[in-house]
């Protein structure tokens, strides 16, 4: 039987450290205000985040190489639910879990759906998976999904789609994420544009079944596993898409998705200009598409990023309503830490965002002070935080330090008996 985190554990925990969060949490607030900030409405907003967990990422990753199974790790979506409400419990900011079928589909939807309920979490986006053969599949997209040039192929990628809304619907999601795989790994293999025509019928087709509060977000990547051309590829081709299926279409941005060294916080103003920003995957990259803990190498970048977000919030921009989401790969550490980890990394770059003068930044930059410019946005990135982050936690009932405490209620050996390794170890990330 499932135990959640005690809360009285966490009580204790939050003991041994709420004088000296509160110490830390007054000496920012006279910082702030000498700035004219009030320090509660950032924590209010700071308490307010959102940020949904992946269900593949509550397991261990793996990459083309092999795969290393955790200790205890979950071995469906019910146990992916235990740990997402471990999550949750402990950081506070992570009330929704992303599933992705057919890896996570039940015989029952019902009974999924009050379980969920049962740990007091909700559902956010449904990812499709027409990437790989699954048992028994009739029609292959070895050449591709909805751009196959086998039509049965692309008709079954289709069938998939629309199953997935209809099973987001009996859990309440209001959202469709696709991502495809398709493209060529040779020159020539295929000719793009009608490759192109191809996935965009298909999606129409999937397009027409979305109920009218639904949105469809489309997912772009560089690369892999198509290594010379990709459907999907960039940004551009994503918004193309999204333009040419309709209003309930949405490019969603993954991080890791981009060619080294790309604009991606000029890439997000772009989509909310044109208001076809639906959300994004948080991850961090070394050379593309690593899956790394969001925040550990690029933390600036990711501030930059929520300074255009929370510009859009400032001003009050039509349509701007994104869904923010982790999906990460955990190799070599507990999938638990590194989510809680980079939830409040995200959740960092929020709130860091939210200090940002924005009536001073508007002058510089009309002025062409680019150092001044520069500078504001900087002495907001340098402010530490952290004592806002864990005063929201320790507020909604999460701990003031997640990792610690996990690491205290041994959640990990006390499952551990309950999910008992098959000692496989296949390759890629599956």
């Amino acid at each position: 039987m499932f135990q959640r985190i005690d809360k009285n554990l966490i009580k204790e925990e939050n003991a041994k450290q709420t004088g000296f969060l509160n110490e830390d949490y007054d000496a920012l607030a006279n910082k702030l205000a000498r700035k004219n900030i009030d320090i509660e409405q950032v924590t209010k907003k700071a308490a307010e985040f959102q940020i949904a967990v992946p269900s593949w990422g509550t397991g261990t990753g793996g990459t083309r190489f092999a795969r290393f199974p955790g200790v205890g790790e979950p071995r469906n979506i019910f146990e992916k639910l235990e740990d997402s409400s471990v999550i949750n419990d402990l950081s506070g900011c992570t009330e929704r879990v992303s599933p992705h079928f057919p890896w996570d589909k039940v015989d029952d939807f019902s009974e999924l759906k009050q379980f969920s309920d049962a740990l007091d979490l909700k559902w956010d986006s449904i990812n499709s998976n027409t990437f790989q053969d699954q048992s028994g599949q009739e029609h292959s997209f070895k050449y591709g999904s909805l751009s196959n040039t086998n039509k049965a192929s692309r008709d079954l990628a289709i069938e998939h789609n629309i199953d997935c809304i209809k099973w987001g619907q009996e859990l309440g999601s209001k959202t469709l994420t696709v991502w495809v795989g398709d493209g060529s790994n040779h020159p020539g293999q295929q000719h793009f544009q009608h490759a192109f025509e191809r996935y965009l019928e298909s999606m129409k087709e999937i397009y027409r079944a979305l109920p009218s509060d639904w949105e469809m977000h489309i997912e772009h990547k560089m690369f892999e596993p198509a290594f010379y051309s990709t459907i999907i590829q960039d940004w551009g081709s994503n918004i193309l898409a999204a333009m040419e299926l309709g209003p309930q279409a949405r490019s969603l941005v993954d991080l890791g998705h981009h060619a080294p060294n790309v604009n991606i916080e000029m890439i997000v103003s772009r989509l909310i200009q044109f208001k076809k920003l639906g959300g994004f995957h948080f991850n961090d990259s070394k050379y593309g598409d690593d899956d790394l803990d969001s925040g550990s190498l690029h933390p600036y970048q990711q501030f930059l990023i929520f300074n255009e977000l929370v510009d859009a919030e400032y001003r009050k921009q039509e349509g701007f309503s994104p869904n923010y989401m982790l999906d990460q790969s955990h190799n070599v550490t507990d999938p638990i830490e590194s989510l809680m980890n980079s939830a409040a990394s995200v959740q960092r770059s929020y709130v860091s965002a939210l200090l940002v003068d924005r009536t001073l930044l508007s002058e510089y930059q009309q002025n062409n002070d680019a150092i001044m410019a520069s500078n504001t946005l900087k002495n907001a990135f340098n402010i530490d935080v952290s004592p806002i982050l864990a005063m929201a936690r320790l507020r909604s009932g999460g701990a003031i330090d997640p990792i610690a405490t996990y690491r205290a209620s041994n959640h990990r050996a006390n499952v551990a008996k309950a999910r008992p390794s098959s000692g496989q170890s296949g390759s890629g990330i599956v």
